[in-house]
């Protein structure tokens, strides 16, 4: 199948293949276009409020238009990014944060420390690590229009990780309840969301904010000056890979960001066009199972997955060419220092479906309908929901899935009711291999039920030692608790693991200057040339 794939990509192109690309694709070149970059996304930008979803398009829907008090730089030091300058008190509980000059809203308004102030509270509501902040915190309030300040019952040592995570919002947005999506879409960032030429479902449109002012830092991975190049941004919704791939060979857009691994040595063999790995951590591909309905609900079903999965077959399935994938038992991914063999005697190659069958008899299961959603638009997870049906049939489980785009996948797994309502029972999703060394920031890793992430797992022993992790202060203290919280989880899973991957995204060589790190792919500092 790769080889007719790639077959029909080389002759594709000179045949016309380039027209099946939709119309309003090719009106949109125009006389500006060595200022305009275009961009084909994984998957369609549905909701486009960071705090409401943690998707990672709307995470870089959100570094585009909104900024942030803290970044990282490449080496994963916290550097000010909104904030001039803080202290904090003799006895580490008072921090003073002071905005530096020249921040605006896209409205027009200045931002001040009220704008903050709210936005930090909203974020603290839905992130673990805010919680934590909120646990702590005696009073999070504004001094005047350009400082804010947090002052704590007891120390917090990780406060520049911790304000590094919301996206700073004006007061009236950050006003509005979590539970609400803000539509606003004006931040104070170096980019502008141009809604006159929002078509949803086709294309969205982002402008060059001629009125931010960048930091005087150079750019260092999330930190430093944020130098736009370019005067406009398209992301261009084009599901089929072949026709997104078709339109990256004839110029029609500049950057593709995943395409399947399959297609790898046809870009390479393209002077044109360039791979390029921007996540050098690696993902983890995993699913995550609606812990509120049956039947799992109940920890023998969640046990089960365990042993029914063989990542290999979910890795050939989803990734294809074994040079980009390796198996993965660690709750803290593969490459990161918590990385660790606890509680990973379940790990077996192929997997164990005879015992995932005993394990559902005991949870009780009576034919329960288990609908997975299927994200038809996004190849490595579409082909990892068919596989993952495929299997729990063989093991006499009612599997369903449940096909939509992923925007549709975003908005349906927010729902909490049973299948027969619009619910769901599992998802799959991917992540970061970096992100799973900071259980207290990334949501994935919470286990704190309804107020946690979709799913909701709820594991008590594994969540005291997870808040836990905020009060140590050497990497061997952290070590020996990854260790406990490890055996915690594989205990009572509320996902389960299924492969790690490497990706790149395809690119036109006229197009420089990417910033990679980990999950987000910010759009200031590239180029066309």
């Amino acid at each position: 199948m790769a080889i007719c794939r790639r077959s029909f990509i080389k002759a594709g192109v000179a045949t016309g293949v380039a027209l099946s690309i939709p119309s309003a694709l090719r009106s949109q070149t125009a006389p500006s276009a060595a200022r305009t970059a275009r961009m084909v996304k994984s998957g369609d930008l549905r909701a486009f409020d960071p705090v409401f979803s943690s998707a990672t398009i709307t995470g870089d829907h959100a570094f585009a238009i909104y900024d942030k008090l803290f970044a990282p730089d490449s080496k994963f030091t916290y550097q000010p990014q909104m904030v001039e300058r803080w202290s904090v008190s003799d006895d580490k509980k008072t921090y003073t944060f002071e905005l530096r000059d020249g921040l605006g809203w896209h409205d027009g308004t200045a931002v001040t420390g009220a704008d903050c102030v709210a936005s930090i509270r909203r974020w603290a509501h839905v992130e673990p690590g805010g919680q934590l902040l909120m646990a702590r915190a005696r009073d999070i309030s504004k001094i005047d229009d350009k400082t804010f300040r947090i002052v704590l019952n007891e120390p917090l040592g990780l406060m520049t990780e911790l304000l590094w995570r919301p996206f700073m919002m004006r007061e009236t947005d950050a006003n509005r309840p979590p539970t609400e999506q803000v539509t606003a879409n004006i931040g104070s960032g170096p980019f502008k969301f141009n809604e006159a030429l929002a078509r949803p479902g086709a294309s969205f449109t982002y402008d060059r904010n001629d009125k931010y002012v960048p930091r005087k830092e150079p750019p260092d991975g999330y930190a430093g000056g944020k130098i736009v190049n370019v005067d406009r941004v398209i992301w261009s919704n084009i599901a089929d890979q072949q026709t997104a791939f078709a339109a990256l060979q004839a110029g029609e857009v500049d950057y593709v960001e995943s395409p399947p691994a399959d297609l790898y040595p046809a870009i390479e063999g393209d002077p044109n066009l360039a791979l390029q790995r921007l996540n050098k951590s690696g993902n983890l591909l995993y699913l995550r199972m609606n812990c509120l309905q049956k039947p799992f609900d109940n920890r023998k079903a969640r046990q089960a997955m365990l042993h029914l999965v063989d990542q290999e077959a979910f890795m050939r399935a989803a990734i294809g060419n074994p040079n980009y994938f390796r198996p993965v038992r660690s709750w803290f991914g593969n490459g990161t220092p918590y990385t660790n063999e606890e509680n990973t005697g379940w790990f077996k190659k192929g997997g164990n479906p005879e015992k995932a069958k005993e394990l559902f008899r005991e949870a009780g299961y009576v034919d329960e309908k288990v609908v997975i959603l299927q994200p038809t638009n996004i190849a490595v997870l579409d082909h990892a929901a068919q596989l993952l049906a495929a299997t729990l049939r063989k093991i006499g489980i009612n599997a369903e899935l449940a096909p939509s785009d992923w925007g549709g996948l975003v908005a349906r797994r927010a729902k909490k009711g049973p299948v027969e309502d619009g619910g769901w029972s599992i998802f799959i999703t991917s992540e970061s291999d970096f992100s799973h060394s900071y259980p207290l920031f990334n949501v994935s890793m919470s286990a704190n039920g309804e107020n946690g992430w979709f799913g909701w797992p709820k594991n008590d022993e594994y969540e005291s030692l997870r808040v836990s992790w905020a009060n140590l202060e050497t990497l061997e203290e952290r070590k020996a608790l990854a260790l406990k919280m490890q055996r915690a989880q594989w205990e009572d899973p509320g996902s389960i693991l299924l492969g790690q991957y490497f990706s790149a995204i395809a690119r036109r060589k006229t197009l420089t200057g990417l910033i990679g790190l980990v999950d987000w792919i910010p759009m200031w500092n590239m180029q066309k040339t």
